[in-house]
């Protein structure tokens, strides 16, 4: 999709989940998984999650940078297989 206010093309894919998982850690992990194998160099991605309750919170890339993290099981079974796949 392009943004035409900031001039750029964005990579726009919405999901949904059913889950207790902190929403910020379903965030990191999606956008983990995601970034997982590419090359993005040159491009800037983040998650957008947003809960039933009105929270929301933003994940960009440069929040994924603690060497020890790792998506808990209940944040893992939340995601869609081949984000799933993805961190394994």
């Amino acid at each position: 999709m392009h943004e035409r206010f900031s001039d750029v093309w964005i990579c726009k894919d919405l999901g949904r989940a059913s889950t207790r998982a902190d929403p910020a850690e379903l965030g990191r992990a999606a956008l983990a998984a995601y970034l997982a194998g590419r090359d993005s160099r040159g491009e800037t991605f983040r998650v957008d999650v947003r809960t039933d309750h009105g929270n929301h919170i933003v994940i960009t890339a440069d929040q994924l940078t603690d060497p020890g993290w790792e998506a808990d099981s209940a944040v893992r079974q939340a995601l869609p297989a081949y984000l799933r796949n993805a961190l394994a």
